[in-house]
């Protein structure tokens, strides 16, 4: 088993990319998705919990699973957090047996899996999970867009809103892989009144939509729907996001 990658496992960490990633449109998506579906709800990489939390104040019941200890602590401490189910567990080996009208991905997971095996193993994992009529959803960043290009010192600087501690800075940095598909990503943050930083590291994996929907149909599933955006608009190579709805076979 691949370790998880310190951004998401130390506690510290975790805390600070809440204040980088607030709510947003696509936490509206996956909102109305679980509305429509009116339950069971399965979210696959919930971390710190924030959409679990949102989606268990208006269907159950809802369960949220995540490898990363330091997540989910700060998960189980939010408000409404007694409404969601909290496992701290591999996605890929996941067997609650138990069926779900929606099983999401969201915060971009998907791409945490490194191989096809890993890949394989978490849409296979999602399939045994889904009732006859669910649906499972995911986005990853297209790689047509390359996202990477950005991710510098730079261009990706930002500073968060006034905190206990002043103001943070997050900047990020990317050494990309074209035969792999794998970005190596340097996380840092910068305590702008405080003084010092810290520095995490992370590995994601872009994918294209035809190797997707390969992996899909191998794991038994198939696409009801390619969006290139949040409002649902179709997908297409100069979307930004590649978002997947997909049912059992």
């Amino acid at each position: 088993m691949r370790p998880v990658d310190d951004i998401f496992d130390d506690e510290a960490f975790a805390r600070l990319y809440d204040l980088f990633n607030p709510w947003g449109p696509g936490d509206d998506f996956y909102l109305a998705l679980a509305l429509e579906s009116g339950g069971p709800v399965l979210d696959l990489g919930c971390g710190t919990g924030m959409l679990a939390c949102r989606i268990a104040g208006e269907v159950s019941p809802v369960v949220g699973v995540d490898p990363a200890a330091g997540m989910l602590r700060i998960a189980r401490s939010r408000p409404g957090a007694k409404l969601v189910e909290w496992i701290e567990g591999d996605a890929r080996r996941l067997d609650l047996g138990r069926r779900f009208n929606l099983i999401y991905m969201t915060g971009h997971a998907f791409q945490v899996f490194l191989t096809d095996e890993d890949a394989l193993a978490v849409l296979r994992a999602a399939a045994r999970h889904l009732s006859p009529r669910g649906r499972l959803a995911f986005e990853t960043r297209n790689p047509a867009a390359r996202a990477w290009l950005s991710w510098t010192a730079e261009q990706s600087r930002t500073v968060a809103p006034m905190t206990r501690r002043g103001r943070i800075e997050e900047s990020c940095g990317a050494e990309f892989d074209p035969v792999t598909g794998i970005a190596a990503l340097t996380h840092r943050y910068r305590f702008l009144d405080e003084g010092g930083e810290q520095i995490a590291h992370s590995r994601i994996r872009f994918l294209d939509q035809p190797h997707i929907a390969l992996l899909l149909e191998t794991a038994g599933l198939a696409p009801l729907a390619w969006h290139g955006d949040w409002d649902r608009s179709p997908y297409s190579t100069a979307a930004k996001e590649l978002i997947a709805v997909a049912r059992l076979i």
